[in-house]
This record gives structure tokens, sequence and C-alpha cells, in this order.
């Protein structure tokens, strides 16, 4: 055999990089989910239709938390301030933004019963698109485990065990998510 069964360890460092990515995502996701007061990063995941692409909103307007109930959106550029508006409208977090020029101010709702239980769908999509994207570098992993077999650089057992590890690093990571996914859905829906 040549060097080439080294390339398991490297690929298994690269896939546990990528699910690690993966989780710091999701946390920033539930970081923007604030369960009362405004935060700036409550609008992180809003994307922008701007200058024909889709763009992160700090792209292209400031936010601050002029007080604790509201957001204001400063605009960089005024013709964006509609498309801002309705991006933010229509991120599915559930607020209600009013334009003022080049300023969008955004209202922040007090959580009633019916806003947390929006919040922990809102929680339980970003969960659910983090397990999939887990899964997708699972997939590849396999895929290249299979590639390695087939070009002969591994055994038809080593491609098994290797398997075996890539599947624990996947139950892992699902793990992780599940778990930042309950602790999300506890924060939200205290009192």
């Amino acid at each position: 055999m040549s060097d080439k069964p080294a390339d398991f360890p490297a690929l298994k460092k690269d896939l546990k990089h990528r699910m690690d990515s993966t989780l710091d995502v999701l946390k920033k996701e539930f970081a923007g989910l604030r369960t009362g007061r405004a935060h700036a990063s409550l609008l992180d995941p809003v994307m922008v239709d701007a200058y024909g692409s889709s763009m992160p909103l700090n792209q292209v307007a400031n936010v601050n938390v002029p007080e604790p109930r509201m957001l204001t959106v400063q605009v960089w550029d005024r013709s964006m301030a509609k498309a801002v508006e309705k991006a933010i409208r229509d991120a599915g977090l559930g607020l209600n933004p009013a334009s003022e020029g080049q300023t969008i101010r955004v209202p922040i709702p007090p959580l009633n019963e019916e806003r947390r239980a929006e919040l922990t769908k809102v929680a339980g999509k970003y969960a659910e698109h983090a397990r999939v994207a887990i899964r997708n570098v699972r997939r590849d992993g396999m895929d290249h485990l299979k590639r390695m077999e087939k070009d002969g650089t591994i055994s038809q057992d080593e491609h098994k065990k290797h398997g075996t590890e890539v599947q624990t690093l996947t139950d892992d990571a699902i793990k992780h998510v599940d778990d930042a996914l309950h602790h999300k859905e506890q924060e939200i829906m205290q009192v």
C-alpha cells in the first residue's frame, strides 16, 4: 500500500471541521433569536435582495439598538430602504419594520405565548437546516471512502471501519444540534 491511507485522517479532520462550522453557524443563528430584548444580532439571518444578488443585511445597512425594545436600521443607499424593509418583514422573525426615509425602525414585540411558539418553530427550522448540512458532510465523506476503496487505496474492511468513524462524527454533531435546540427552546419558553 502507498501513503494514501494517511488520507483518511486528513479526510476525518476536514469532515469534523465542516461539521463544527455548521454548529458555529447554528449557534450564531440561535444568538439572533433574542427572547425579549432588542439585540443587533437579531437581524443577522436577514438576507436582502440588493444589486441583483442576495446579501446579508449588515452589508447594506447599520443596525443599532437605541432602546431595549427597538432596533434601527440605517440603510446606506436610500434606494435600498424598501428592499431592506421587505427582507426584515419576510425573514420569519415576526418583526414589522416601519420605514422613515433611510432609517427603518423595528419594534421588538413582547414575548407572548404565540410569539414564543413562533420563535421555537424558527429555532427548530435552524436546527433542521444544521442537521441536513451535517448529513451532507457525512454523505461527502462516505462518497470519498467509496472512491478510496474503488481506487484501491483502502481495503473493504478499512472502508467499513472508517465509515463507522464518519457515522460516529455525524451522530456526535447531530447530538450537539439537538442539545443546542433543547437549550434554546427552554430559554425561549421561560417567562
